[in-house]
């Protein structure tokens, strides 16, 4: 999208500058970065000694005084400033694979600690367990296993209290954490934890965006758009004008910075098409309320990738329907136009699968294959991967009503019926079905965009979100990983068994 003017853009790149990197001695094998850290930076032992202090012993964990907040915060952001400084990739990477193990928790004192409480356990007898003279020693041995569990990183926090006003790395910790040892998985999941207390509830509040906010939220509203993006000030202005919603979540601490964005509809019925939300222009500015029955959520944006994970747009969700009840007490009906990414990728691969395989059944039936491959005059199968791949199907008219039966049953069962773990293996239907909605409805060419028919065909998925009803869908899909769907798509399912062979 077009930028909003020269102070902002200033501002922005502002924003961006990084510290320059650390200079790198020539000649020579290349050092290890730890080695690399230490040369380009003598003061690093010191700035690590000041960012990640040692842990009292239990005994005397209550009566230590603790370090000085303000001098925990710049030995957090010395180490931050040095991290940043040094070669994206393995350099850091090993890094942080040093912080993992020198400073994270001693697993041979957890093992020592864990089998004491085994002892304890199982020396207690059954009749005197729960006694305060009984259960002392134990309560007391859970007590030092707790202590021992916490890595001195996380007992200060400060050292990853930099992730907050540097943009949330902790996606690109997470990605250089991979190759590490299993110190590296547990500093990712202690990063996760630390993220989900830094970003509950508490810390969020929920701003509305006008066409009367500021022109910089304006403008990271815009690029921050990731399932529809935002063409020009127009489309803009569009989506947060009439009969339009526009929500995010800014933490108290970053104010200025959204989080995660919510685009809502207000319209009279469940919408079966983006094209319809995104360029239907409203007849006049002011908002009739006898048209305004539904609300629907067609995109929800994550703008910092390291809090994937941390359940935000749930809570946002959340949070705006109990705004838009208390705006509009008529509105009865929320739902979701949603995209379905993956689809396209997955049944490409089924009828690469089927090609490679003599004699293996497929996602079409033979009568499908044969009228295909009479208005193509090609084999059926190769041809409908190459018009799959480049989105030529979507030009003949003939094609498009040809596909859209075998495509609507395929759909039906990859949101339905392809699982990862037991649950949704499209991530969109996952989340939605977490929240408790009902996968309610498949709706043709509801994304007419190269982008959309490249991603799932075409085709838009509703997700119903039944307030009486969520928490109780929520603990079948989580619990008894049960989906709740309507009527349409069970329908479309069983058409897939009968008529699909895979």
């Amino acid at each position: 999208m077009r930028r909003w003017g020269p102070c902002l853009a200033a501002q922005r790149r502002r924003l961006c500058l990084a510290p320059p990197p650390f200079p790198r001695a020539s000649g020579g094998p290349r050092p290890s970065a730890v080695a690399m850290a230490t040369e380009a930076c003598p003061g690093l032992e010191e700035a690590l000694r000041r960012a990640v202090p040692p842990l009292p012993p239990y005994e005397t964990r209550e009566k230590a005084a603790a370090p000085a907040g303000a001098a925990l915060e710049q030995g957090g952001a010395e180490f931050m400033r040095f991290y940043r400084g040094l070669e994206a990739g393995r350099p850091r990477a090993e890094l942080l694979g040093r912080l993992a193990r020198d400073f994270g928790v001693e697993h041979g004192r957890v093992a020592e600690l864990s089998a004491r409480v085994a002892r304890l356990h199982q020396q207690q007898h059954p009749e005197k367990r729960g006694g305060d003279e009984a259960g002392g020693g134990l309560l007391q041995a859970e007590d030092r296993l707790r202590h021992a569990l916490t890595p001195r990183y996380r007992a200060s926090g400060s050292l990853l209290q930099g992730v907050l006003p540097s943009h949330l790395v902790a996606k690109v910790f997470e990605l250089q954490l991979q190759d590490l040892a299993f110190q590296g998985t547990e500093m990712n999941g202690v990063l996760k934890n630390m993220l989900s207390e830094w970003f509950s509830t508490g810390f969020l509040n929920l701003e509305r965006v006008t066409w009367q906010s500021p022109c910089e939220i304006l403008q990271k509203i815009s690029d921050s758009e990731a399932v529809h993006p935002v063409r020009n000030w127009v489309d803009m202005k569009r989506r947060v004008g009439p009969y339009r919603r526009c929500y995010y979540f800014a933490h108290c601490a970053i104010p200025s910075e959204p989080l995660v964005i919510l685009h809502v509809a207000l319209t009279d019925e469940i919408s079966s098409s983006i094209q319809g939300i995104l360029k239907e222009i409203p007849s006049q500015e002011v908002e009739n309320l006898n048209k305004i029955n539904t609300a629907i959520f067609y995109s929800i944006s994550l703008t910092q990738q390291g809090l994937q994970g941390v359940e935000l747009g749930t809570y946002l969700i959340k949070r705006v329907v109990k705004e838009l009840q208390v705006e509009f007490p008529q509105l009865k009906v929320f739902s979701t136009l949603s995209p379905i990414p993956g689809f396209s990728k997955w049944l490409v691969g089924l009828l690469s699968s089927q090609s490679k395989e003599v004699g293996r059944g497929g996602p079409f039936t033979e009568s499908e294959f044969r009228e295909i491959a009479e208005i193509t005059g090609n084999p059926a199968v190769e041809v409908l991967k190459r018009l799959l791949t480049n989105n030529e199907w979507v030009r003949s008219e003939r094609l498009v009503g040809l596909l859209q039966p075998p495509l609507m049953r395929l759909c039906a069962w990859y949101l339905y019926g392809e699982k990862h773990r037991g649950y949704a293996l499209n991530p969109v239907a996952n989340f939605h079905l977490q929240n408790g909605a009902v996968l309610w409805r498949l709706n043709w060419m509801a994304d007419t965009s190269p982008r959309g028919v490249a991603a799932s065909c075409g085709l838009m998925a509703n997700y119903r979100y039944f307030l009486e009803d969520t928490a109780h869908n929520s603990a079948a899909y989580l619990g008894a990983k049960q989906i709740k769907a309507s009527e349409q798509i069970l329908g479309l399912v069983s058409q897939f068994q009968q008529n699909s062979k895979l």
